[in-house]
């Protein structure tokens, strides 16, 4: 009896790290297809705005943040008073949020499941 619970306790620590793992190749996969799309969907004039568009990961890859180190990035996007808004991340987030969002369901489903473990 004592044997079948510690061995749960270890397939439940492992089920832990195994599924932090996955949900990271996941985040991290995102973050990158977000920032290809921002690029691709970005007005270039210059190259500068295009060219600063960057992901930084955190808490081992299951969050990011990405946009511009451009100062004028935010301007481009929502317009100002002389400019018309030429959105490129938005649309960036927009296209990847659904597939982000199925991946991390099917992990969590697989989980909940009891299967792929």
């Amino acid at each position: 009896m004592a044997s079948d619970l510690n061995r749960l306790e270890f397939d439940l620590q492992r089920a832990g790290l195994v599924v932090a793992h996955q949900a990271s190749r996941i985040v991290v996969k995102t973050g990158h297809d977000v920032v290809r799309d921002a690029q691709a969907f970005c007005p270039v004039r210059t190259g500068n705005l295009r060219s600063s568009i960057s992901v930084d990961f955190r808490y081992n890859g299951l969050e990011f943040e990405a946009g511009p180190t451009s100062s004028y990035g935010g301007f481009v996007e929502r317009g100002t008073s002389r400019m018309a808004p030429h959105a490129y991340l938005g649309p960036a987030f927009d296209r990847n949020v659904p597939g982000v969002v199925t991946a991390l369901g099917l992990l969590g489903a697989t989980v909940l499941g009891g299967s792929g473990l």
